[in-house]
């Protein structure tokens, strides 16, 4: 009976919300003339260079576009944004973090499994972050692949890259750019190469994410302050 009752509601779930979760794992969720989207950056981070078909991948140029919409449909009144990251495509990445930092729709993070590296800054580009305790984030300094010249704009142009990341992450966290620095450039934490890893609770600690939580605590925090916010964006 049971079967039978979800496949009945499975039947009546619109072919756009299943497209949306195949093609973008995203789903708005609530019904009526208001809700809540859900978002999901998860895999590594697809910038100008297309990732093998064996890798899980998250294309910038799909999710640009799709904040730009959600920015402007009226019947989404927040964003909660799920995290389960690896990285990848530097320029990428803080294109999209740049892009759901300057939403006005509130806008919430949850970081499962891992919010690595470029991930970092998206995770705290939203209005609250939250991690869950078993969650990890690899915290270190811009790496880059391919031909590298050796002159000396190269290694101002990774400064350039490297102090842009820190001043993001500072503004739209509570940690301190001494201590992110400290924590990109330890040369002990991390087996090949410098940097550091934090779990969830440690990151929390820092100031790096807001709180420890789940679906649910995100979720709240969501709700929270669309309330706060008010219909069509009054105060």
């Amino acid at each position: 009976m049971e079967e039978n009752e979800r496949e009945k509601k499975q039947e009546n779930v619109p072919d756009e919300v299943w497209d949306g979760i195949r093609e973008m794992a995203s789903v708005r969720l609530g019904a009526g003339e208001s809700s809540i989207h859900c978002l999901s950056i998860i895999g590594q981070i697809e910038g100008h260079f297309v990732l093998s078909e064996n890798q899980k991948a998250t294309k910038y140029e799909h999710v640009i576009p799709r904040l730009v919409d959600l920015e402007e449909d009226g019947r989404v009144e927040g964003v909660l944004f799920i995290l389960h990251t690896m990285g990848g495509d530097v320029e990428a990445g803080l294109a999209m973090a740049e892009m759901i930092a300057s939403m006005t729709k509130p806008t919430v993070s949850l970081v499962l499994g891992g919010g690595h590296s470029i991930g970092v800054p998206l995770a705290v580009a939203a209005d609250r972050s939250f991690i869950v305790p078993s969650a990890t984030m690899t915290i270190h300094p811009v790496r880059i692949s391919g031909t590298v010249l050796g002159v000396p704009q190269t290694f101002r142009y990774f400064t350039e890259m490297q102090s842009r990341i820190v001043r993001f992450i500072v503004e739209h966290s509570g940690i301190s750019e001494q201590k992110l620095t400290e924590l990109m450039l330890r040369p002990d934490e991390l087996a090949t190469d410098v940097g550091s890893i934090v779990d969830g609770q440690e990151a929390v600690r820092l100031g790096l994410i807001d709180e420890i939580g789940g679906l649910d605590a995100a979720l709240a925090a969501l709700r929270g302050r669309i309330e706060k916010k008010g219909p069509r964006g009054a105060e």
